[in-house]
């Protein structure tokens, strides 16, 4: 278990665990990921601001890492749906949760928090929050990877919570991710799937269409053309001014270092996040001193990826070398920053 913090002022910590245990397994038949999300009633009785989570994960030899979300009381009926219309406890979700206040918001995603092997509680900074509304639900997004074996799992969230008040100011979710296109390296490159489509439509059969539509969409997003190599970016426009006040970032086993930077290539230019070399069990947000950024300011994230890595990681074992992209699994790639921003 992770260090918890001392609790604030006016703060109280609540556990949610899953109704009963869920056993994992591939949901397409294909692979060793499951993607399963949680609905969580935290019950509260007032309107009010969450500032802080922890994962409390019940079997660490299947849980990968854990996204939470938050679900507004207007869409809690949408989400019983997808629980309502799959078997056992939960739902697929790969990629997000599928609810209608998750889809298409990454300048304010419904992001609570996340956790990977290595975290420990999390708070936000002193006076600030996020908003957390009476009837209000958290969907736990837990990742399963099979590698080690099928077990049942428990897991457990905590969050902290406080009554609304005036003082506190509204936190909000920045997301920035870029394409991976990290091919095969000469000489390890006779598998089929070192071809870009092939590994595409492997992704498809794998995770639904959402394997493929990122790995496609995520260009269009960064302005960018496929190009294979190590490394991957993107720069997007701030489209309302923010101050970031903490920084985190993720990527899968192949990760070897990501970067973010706030106006790069101009006076201003700063990294507020960098990390080299990557260790998946080591994630987490990382406060920094508050940046001001104005409308037309850009956000840059870097990340470098290699397959040599293949050669030193159990997990790879067995396995043939593959044309990487985007996609959910243990073995597959991510390239994505976090920022934790007040806007106004």
């Amino acid at each position: 278990p992770g260090k918890l913090l001392p609790l604030r002022k006016g703060e109280q910590r609540l556990t949610l665990t899953m109704p009963a245990a869920y056993t994992p397994s591939a949901p397409t038949g294909k692979g060793a990921d499951d993607y399963r999300c949680f609905m969580l009633d935290p019950r509260l009785a007032e309107d009010s601001w969450l500032t802080g989570t922890n994962v409390l994960p019940g079997n660490p030899d299947v849980v990968h890492h854990v996204i939470l979300f938050r679900v507004p009381p207007d869409s809690v009926d949408e989400a019983q749906r997808l629980d309502d219309a799959d078997q056992g406890e939960g739902w697929t979700c790969f990629g997000g949760p599928g609810t209608p206040s998750e889809m298409g918001q990454l300048d304010d995603a419904p992001w609570l928090g996340a956790w990977a092997p290595g975290g420990s509680e999390t708070r936000t900074p002193d006076g600030y929050g996020v908003d957390l509304p009476r009837g209000s639900r958290i969907i736990m997004q837990v990742h399963y990877n099979l590698l080690a074996g099928v077990a049942p799992d428990m897991s457990s969230t905590q969050i902290r919570v406080k009554k609304r008040d005036a003082a506190t100011t509204s936190l909000h979710t920045y997301l920035m991710p870029a394409p991976v296109e990290l091919p095969c390296r000469p000489g390890h490159d006779g598998s089929p799937l070192c071809e870009r489509e092939a590994a595409i439509d492997d992704a498809r059969e794998r995770f639904g269409m959402v394997g493929g539509a990122l790995a496609d969409g995520l260009h269009y997003l960064c302005g960018t053309d496929v190009r294979p190599g190590e490394v991957t970016t993107c720069t997007r426009e701030v489209r309302r001014p923010m101050t970031v006040l903490a920084t985190a970032g993720h990527m899968h086993l192949l990760g070897r270092e990501i970067r973010l930077e706030v106006n790069p290539g101009t006076p201003e230019a700063r990294t507020v996040l960098h990390i080299k070399p990557w260790d998946f069990d080591d994630q987490g947000a990382k406060p920094v001193r508050p940046v001001r950024l104005d409308e037309g300011d850009t956000v840059r994230v870097t990340c470098r990826h290699v397959q040599w890595l293949r050669d030193r990681l159990p997990a790879f074992e067995g396995q043939e070398e593959r044309y990487v992209v985007w996609g959910e699994g243990t073995t597959d790639e991510m390239c994505l920053g976090m920022l934790q921003v007040a806007y106004g």
